[in-house]
């Protein structure tokens, strides 16, 4: 599996085979088909491990540990991007990649659309946490914004985190709740 994540995060599901992934990984074929009877069964079980890790260990855990309110972990989702796209291991988004790859028709882009749909999930969580009014919209177009920072940093854009950072600001204000509609105006 940590070979398999490491080929499909850098290069892609359809420029990985089975073959290669098993000569990396010193595997024999019958022990990978017996874990993953099929190329989709891998990349499925990569997809998960990446929602594990990235979305859930690295994103979500790195907001809530800089953050010490609610609407400051929100905005520290784009400090985990800052330093992901400044780091040697920036990868982009294997969710969009996967997406984009294989279309959403495929199992895997339907996974992948699936995956995207739990982030702006949590981003919604983290919306009501703050008291945001329709965090469904907000979710939406903050999710937008982190979907797009990637892409611009994927074109070389380090600072795109930083940019991203200030607009999420500004959603965030258009969001919040004029006082005295049930929230409090901390």
């Amino acid at each position: 599996m940590s070979t398999a994540y490491e080929l499909f995060s850098r290069r892609g599901i359809r420029d990985v085979g089975i073959d290669e992934v098993i000569a990396r990984s010193g595997v024999a074929k019958a022990t990978l088909y017996r874990h993953f009877p099929s190329k989709d069964a891998l990349v499925l079980a990569f997809l998960a491990r990446r929602e594990r890790q990235w979305t859930l260990g690295l994103v979500v855990a790195g907001a809530r540990s800089r953050g010490g309110s609610p609407e400051e972990r929100l905005l520290a989702i784009f400090d985990v991007f800052d330093e992901w796209f400044r780091g040697d291991d920036f990868d982009t988004c294997t969710f969009i990649n996967v997406l984009l790859e294989m279309g959403c028709e495929h199992p895997l882009g339907r996974a992948s659309i699936d995956y995207l749909s739990n982030i702006r999930s949590l981003v919604r969580g983290m919306a009501e946490e703050a008291g945001l009014r329709d965090a469904d919209s907000f979710a939406r177009s903050w999710h937008i914004l982190m979907k797009g920072s990637i892409i611009s940093a994927a074109e070389g854009d380090v600072d795109a985190a930083l940019r991203a950072r200030k607009m999420a600001s500004t959603l965030i204000a258009q969001h919040r709740c004029p006082f005295g509609e049930g929230t409090d105006p901390k």
